[in-house]
C-alpha cells in the first residue's frame, strides 16, 4: 500500500507549481498552515546544496477538528503533508501524504472514516494538478 499519491508537472516554474497545488488545496477546503523549503533549510544548517524541494502543511481544520474529537493524540500526525519538488528542471513532483494509510494503525473506526473522506480530498487535489 503507497503512503502518498503523487502526479508529476511539466511546463511550469517550481513557485507556480507550488501556487497551483495551494490554490488546488484550496479548493478543497484545505488551509496551508506551514511552508518548509528543505532547499534554504538544508544550506542554511549544513551548507549543503539540495534540489528544490517545499513542504506544505494543508489542513482542512472540520475534518482535523473531528478527528480531534475523536483521538486526541491525532495531532501527532496533523497537519497532512504535501511535497513539492523539482529533481530536474522543469520536471516537479507533487506528493500528499495518503492519511488512511497513516492512520490505519490508529484502532479507532471513527478516525478511520474521517481519513478516508480526507483521503479523497487529497487525492483530488493531486488528479486536478
Amino acid at each position: 500500500m503507497d503512503y502518498y499519491f503523487k502526479t508529476t508537472i511539466s511546463n511550469t516554474t517550481f513557485d507556480k507549481a507550488i501556487e497551483k497545488t495551494i490554490n488546488a488545496l484550496e479548493k478543497e477546503g484545505f488551509g496551508v498552515l506551514t511552508e518548509i523549503d528543505i532547499k534554504s533549510t538544508l544550506k542554511k544548517k549544513l551548507d549543503v546544496n539540495f534540489y528544490n524541494y517545499t513542504i506544505l502543511g494543508a489542513c482542512n481544520a472540520p475534518f482535523a477538528y473531528k478527528a480531534l474529537l475523536a483521538e486526541d493524540k491525532i495531532g501527532t500526525m496533523l497537519p497532512c503533508n504535501v511535497i513539492i519538488q523539482e529533481k530536474e528542471p522543469g520536471n516537479i513532483e507533487v506528493s500528499a501524504v495518503d492519511p488512511f494509510s497513516s492512520m490505519v494503525s490508529v484502532e479507532n473506526k471513527s478516525l478511520g472514516d474521517i481519513a478516508v473522506e480526507v483521503r479523497d480530498k487529497l487525492q483530488r487535489v493531486i488528479e486536478n494538478l
